[in-house]
């Protein structure tokens, strides 16, 4: 299962108002918004259209994905040689454990 309700969790300690449904979420604070996406697993991070949509749908230039902590690596290793035209974080979540931010760029 993809960390969704963690991802909700985070963002919404964080201060922001989050919507949407499904691992894809709109994270929105002040004039910043958030185009969030739950990863589960890194199957997933190479089969799924992670980085295709350039994070520019409804003008979002700011990505963050959440993964559970042992894909982070392999996440961050696909954004870094994908060609992005966002600005990204990863966070990296274990049940119970709290997150920590893991890569930015």
């Amino acid at each position: 299962m993809p960390p969704v309700e963690e991802a909700r969790s985070i963002f919404q300690r964080l201060g922001y108002s989050v919507s949407g449904h499904g691992t894809e979420m709109r994270a929105e604070r002040k004039w910043r918004t958030v185009h969030v996406t739950a990863v589960a697993s890194e199957d997933e991070v190479e089969s799924r259209r992670v980085v295709a949509d350039g994070g520019r749908e409804g003008g979002h230039d700011l990505r963050c994905f959440v993964t559970w902590k042992e894909y982070t690596g392999a996440l961050a290793d696909r954004l870094r040689t994908a060609e992005t035209h966002f600005e990204w974080a990863i966070i990296g979540v274990e049940d119970g454990e709290g997150y920590e931010v893991v890569g930015a760029a």
